[in-house]
């Protein structure tokens, strides 16, 4: 597969595209602005506790309180809460965890006022940014990724992503790991990590456990509240988790980020940094690679797929509704059944890029066309399946309803995508009206009038929307064009102009300037 990442940087941020064989799947958007990012760690401070929700907000310094559940101080607390001692002490152990003694794990069920108390210093990592208006969602269980492996403090299990297949790769990888890791620092083997040498996943590690120390520094001077870890930028972070192999080109349009993406490419990936690309042409990056057209046509409440079926997308506080609606497609097939089956098909395949794209998260119902053929059914079901099996962020598939309805939950950790494809309407400005024809006839006529009482010129050009020229044309010597000559003793050229809306119209003088009326 052809992969080729888009950045085009921003007055409010940078935007980022990732085309999957020419073919825009994902949209990303950093704003400048923004507050809180997936994985930033903060040295926080209870600010209340909500007993009925079992339940804290943690000040972690911005506009929103974040928000944390009991199960959501993980197995491993006790030891995050007796490390952030320790780092706040000063003491050099704190670091590197070598005679750090892990306490027991958290209870399943327990009350958090057993383990909080208002005002008590936290040290969290978000992992949901703030959507409508709640404030970030965070965790106590700390893990800082990396390119390959994630570091899981606080453990010494070593956890291989469940899409690396091969027994041997996992042996492999486990002896690896098990051999380079320092105590009490477990790890994630990432996907991306298959097939990697001891010295590419040595590197990893140790910058991992450089920034666990560079954390673990601030953390003795630091007051909360306040950020102790930042999560790399969107554009960096994304090639983290994205760059494979089949990856051949990446277009940057700003040429301090270039420079950025091409050191960090280099820091990761050497032989891959000449495909970073400094995209220096007029023509706007994302207008030249289609990107703009993709967004134009992708988003929006209806999504019309190329056979003519279209995606009725509506968005609700509580969950996603697509509609599938077979349009004028061609029945191909020897009924209704097999035009059922082909149309859903085609659906599911445009709804899985839907996901990525607009990062719809929470829960999708799907309304597919009825099919009465259980192996129709779970033939979709199957398509849907491998279709979403390109998407990194954890999912759900349940198979369809006797109603026709198939539902999938989807990770949200960021509020999902949303760009705004319509423009205002040039014929009622918005307002959802526009003048009745007729009044714009006559005040053409009430223009053209006026200009004869104080110009007095002998010729006159009109330029107006074809469908108007028509009306004022139309009956030849009886139309209301030789009617309106008569009557002023002008001549008149009345001309069509495709870009014109219906109601625009102008008045030119005998050498072609406009007349500003």
């Amino acid at each position: 597969m052809d992969k080729e990442l888009i950045i085009s940087s921003q007055d409010d941020g940078v935007q980022l595209a990732l085309l999957e064989d020419k073919r825009l799947v994902e949209l990303h958007k950093e704003k400048n602005t923004s507050q809180y990012a997936v994985g930033d760690i903060y040295f926080g401070k209870v600010k209340k506790i909500m007993q009925g929700l079992n339940a804290a907000f943690v000040d972690v310094g911005g506009d929103k309180e974040g928000f944390m559940h009991y199960l959501d101080l993980g197995p491993d607390y006790n030891s995050v809460s007796k490390y952030l001692k320790l780092a706040m002490n000063g003491d050099a152990s704190a670091a590197t965890l070598n005679d750090f003694k892990i306490e027991p794990v958290l209870e399943k069920v327990g009350s958090l006022t057993n383990v909080l108390k208002v005002g008590q210093p936290v040290l969290v990592q978000v992992t949901k940014e703030p959507i409508s208006t709640k404030g970030p969602k965070l965790t106590g269980d700390i893990s800082i990724a990396g390119r390959y492996l994630v570091l899981t403090p606080f453990s010494n299990k070593i956890s291989i992503s469940q899409k690396i297949k091969g027994s041997e790769e996992r042996n492999r990888l486990r002896r690896l790991l098990q051999s380079i890791r320092p105590q009490n620092f477990g790890v994630i083997v990432r996907t991306v990590a298959e097939g990697r040498t001891v010295a590419e996943l040595d590197a990893d590690l140790h910058a991992l456990l450089n920034s666990w120390a560079l954390m673990t520094e601030k953390l003795k001077r630091a007051n909360a509240p306040t950020k102790v870890y930042a999560e790399l930028s969107t554009t960096t972070a994304l090639l983290r988790d994205v760059l494979t192999d089949d990856f051949n080109t990446i277009y940057v349009d700003d040429a301090n980020l270039y420079a950025e993406v091409r050191q960090f490419i280099k820091g990761i990936a050497p032989d891959k940094e000449d495909i970073v690309k400094h995209y220096k042409m007029e023509t706007p990056i994302f207008e030249q690679f289609g990107v703009q057209r993709d967004i134009r046509k992708a988003f929006g409440k209806i999504v019309t797929i190329r056979s003519g079926v279209y995606l009725y997308v509506e968005h609700t506080e509580a969950m996603h509704v697509i509609d599938v609606n077979s349009g004028n497609h061609i029945k191909a097939g020897t009924g209704q059944e097999d035009t059922a089956l082909q149309v859903n098909i085609e659906s599911a395949k445009e709804i899985a890029r839907q996901l990525r794209l607009r990062d719809m998260g929470g829960i999708v119902i799907i309304d597919f066309v009825d099919m009465n053929k259980a192996e129709n059914r779970k033939k979709l079901f199957d398509v849907m399946s491998e279709e979403m099996k390109r998407d990194k962020a954890r999912h759900t598939i349940l198979p369809l309803s006797k109603f026709g309805l198939m539902q999938i939950t989807r990770q949200r950790v960021r509020p999902a995508m949303e760009v705004d494809v319509q423009e205002k309407c040039p014929f009622c400005d918005g307002t959802g009206h526009i003048k009745q024809s007729l009044v714009v006839i006559d005040e053409i006529e009430s223009n053209l009038k006026y200009l004869q009482s104080s110009q007095n010129e002998k010729r006159y050009t009109i330029v107006t929307h074809p469908y108007i020229q028509a009306y004022l044309t139309k009956g030849g010597l009886k139309s209301l064009r030789m009617k309106w000559m008569r009557t002023y003793h002008v001549w008149l050229d009345i001309k069509p102009a495709e870009k014109y809306n219906l109601l625009e119209y102008k008045f030119f003088h005998a050498n072609g300037d406009e007349i500003e009326m």
